[in-house]
């Protein structure tokens, strides 16, 4: 079950009425239970008054609609006022289908609300002001005080605009922090965001805040210019508020720290890119990660998993190591180990004509002039998505893409059940084999 089409009924005429569909909040143990619930629901066709779109329900499988569950939800679509932006709360076994109302627009044109949508259809709101379109808007942000702009832009296809990309991080800050912490960070701006232009940015932009720490680092192995880069350290709420104002939607930062004066320390994580070629998914990234979780192990070595936030996902391991080749060295005698041992379905070699129906091993985001998408980033796709920590549970359950893809929605709840998934890595340090 990759989600749940909805409906609730039209105060007025008592029709079953289409409302939307939600595909997060759902723990696999919730999947498997309402999997259960629904197949003895089965019916051949829809139960709502009126079709629904195709594009929604061009794989449906439809159940009699006797179960009533609870959404969040931020916004409505326009014209159809469908659900926007939802995620699953549970089943409410103390409601009756017959209580549940379609949701009515109730916002006040000089009012923005984040609304909780029950299953009785009444919505809690809290009203708070908001300034039009293209304002100024200045905040605190911890012990600063920051100007924002242009919050209700949508920044993804699906209207996720930058104050919800803003709040994301605001709120993402305590387990964010500690992955970034002395690590020079790139960013990927996306100013008309996700589908327009996108940038690199290295160099920290003539616009940004006196107080912001920076740290001028020479350029490796550089064939063009010689001049030293100077890249943000984002060690505070401020610094990653400043940065989301800048619809920097992706944090990348490299496999070592950096001293204050620019000089490069040795790597301190080993990195794994796991990228699924044409024919493959992140179900069979898992099936890779197993394997070399077994092989880094038996090396005396931790290995742990987050997804990348795109299709595929990585394999951390905190390392000490004198030298600054030896992690790239390392990987790459790994990974072509395994491409010897299932040619058909791993690859160690960088070619897209190598990668179809095979798992590519980078083993090449270990060169010290490579960065990594930080844990805890956003990725600028259709949705929201986020670079997620996981267990090894998780991975080794993984039979479908969906069991993998976790919004920003999503990683808030994360956080506040599991807390940092990776926050014990630093603990497990090994010398590098």
């Amino acid at each position: 079950m990759g989600g749940l089409l909805l409906g609730a009924h039209d105060p007025d005429s008592g029709d079953l009425v289409y409302i939307g569909d939600v595909g997060t909040g759902f723990t696999e143990a919730e999947r498997a239970r309402l999997q259960a619930r629904l197949d003895v629901l089965e019916r051949k066709r829809h139960p709502f008054a009126e079709t629904p779109p195709r594009a929604d329900t061009a794989r449906a499988q439809w159940v009699e609609p006797e179960l009533v569950g609870e959404v969040v939800f931020r916004q409505f679509t326009r014209g159809a006022g469908r659900l926007r932006h939802t995620a699953w709360r549970g089943l409410r076994d103390d409601k009756k289908p017959a209580d549940v109302l379609a949701p009515q627009r109730r916002e006040p044109a000089s009012a923005r609300k984040t609304t909780r949508e029950h299953a009785q259809g009444e919505p809690v709101a809290e009203e708070r002001p908001t300034a039009s379109p293209g304002a100024k808007v200045t905040v605190q942000a911890g012990d600063r005080r920051l100007v924002l702009s242009n919050l209700d832009k949508p920044l993804y296809p699906d209207g996720f605009t930058k104050g919800e990309v803003i709040n994301y991080y605001s709120r993402i800050v305590p387990v964010l922090l500690p992955h970034l912490a002395g690590r020079p960070v790139t960013f990927i701006r996306f100013p008309d965001g996700v589908g327009g232009e996108q940038f690199f940015e290295k160099n920290v932009p003539h616009s940004a805040p006196s107080w912001l720490p920076t740290v001028r680092i020479a350029r490796s192995g550089s064939r063009g210019s010689t001049e030293p880069i100077t890249y943000a350290l984002l060690d505070e709420l401020a610094a990653v508020v400043w940065a989301a104002n800048m619809a920097a939607l992706e944090l990348h930062v490299p496999q070592w720290t950096v001293d204050s004066d620019g000089t490069r320390r040795p790597p301190d994580r080993l990195v794994f890119d796991l990228d699924p070629g044409p024919g493959t998914s992140i179900v069979h990234c898992c099936r890779v990660a197993e394997r070399l979780h077994d092989a880094l192990t038996d090396d005396g070595l931790t290995a742990w998993a987050k997804t990348s936030g795109s299709k595929g996902m990585q394999l951390y391991c905190a390392i000490t190591t004198d030298a600054p080749a030896a992690p790239s060295a390392y990987a790459k005698k790994l990974a072509q180990r395994l491409a010897r041992e299932t040619p058909d379905r791993v690859t160690a070699v960088m070619a897209k004509a190598q990668r179809t129906g095979r798992v590519f091993i980078d083993w090449s985001q270990n060169n010290p002039a490579k960065t990594t998408v930080a844990p805890y980033s956003l990725r600028g796709r259709d949705h929201p998505t986020v670079s997620t920590p996981i267990t090894w549970d998780e991975v080794r359950a993984c039979r479908r893409p969906a069991q993998l893809v976790f919004t920003a929605d999503d990683v808030l709840d994360r956080v506040d059940e599991h807390g940092d998934l990776l926050g014990n890595l630093d603990a497990t340090r090994a010398a590098l084999p």
